[in-house]
């Protein structure tokens, strides 16, 4: 099998631009296509598609994965580094439309392949990292206060938007169901009714405390 990795955010939102690039150095055959919407600058946030693609590739299931640029499968160095060897472990060659130097060092005699590989790695996930910290830094100097709001430089106020009272009112009512099926409910991500879902079983908590001490 052969899959083609398409990773959009608020800063990307061009996957049609994305898709044709890494179809034009697909030289395996047919493919298919995972996507994912997330914030590009966190590793940390789930990321449902490229779940699904590991464990295909720890089945053995993926020869090749493609993906326009190194960053869309992780821009902390030590993760990205990581997932090129979890690749390697399980026969599956990364190929990248942004990083060309992937499919020349396959051409190096070996031990030299091996090592160049190794170095342009390292160095491809030292400039990933380099960028995400200056970019949280400009975005963290351009952050001010204002009254109790904390504002964006553009006036916006800053955060996570509240919920409706009415979806809150709606993770009440599926509480009982799995975080999945209550984020495909109501729209939203799983850590958004995780966070809620805290806060419900803390009043619950909250309120039996309350009720034991007036009686």
């Amino acid at each position: 099998m052969n899959i083609i990795y398409i990773r959009t955010s608020t800063e990307d939102q061009n996957p049609e631009n994305q898709l044709k690039d890494c179809e034009s150095i697909n030289k395996y055959g047919q493919y298919e296509l995972f996507m994912d919407k997330q914030s590009a600058w966190k590793d940390n946030i789930e990321r449902d598609n490229f779940e699904i693609i590991k464990i295909k590739i720890k089945n053995r299931k993926v020869e090749h994965l493609i993906v326009w640029d190194l960053d869309r499968l992780y821009r902390n160095r030590k993760n990205l580094k990581a997932f090129f060897e979890f690749c390697k472990v399980y026969n599956c060659k990364i190929h990248s439309f942004r990083q060309e130097w992937l499919e020349n060092l396959s051409e190096l005699p070996s031990p030299f392949n091996e090592i160049f590989y190794e170095f342009l790695l390292q160095v491809m996930g030292w400039m990933a990292e380099d960028e995400s910290t200056k970019k949280s830094e400009r975005v963290k100097a351009a952050v001010r206060k204002k009254g109790k709001s904390t504002l964006s430089y553009k006036g916006n106020k800053w955060g996570r938007k509240s919920l409706s009272t009415q979806k809150l009112n709606k993770i009440r009512e599926l509480q009982n169901l799995s975080l999945r099926k209550i984020a495909d409910e109501l729209n939203i991500s799983k850590s958004v009714v995780h966070k809620y879902l805290k806060e419900i079983r803390k009043e619950k908590i909250q309120n039996k405390g309350v009720h034991k001490s007036v009686n």
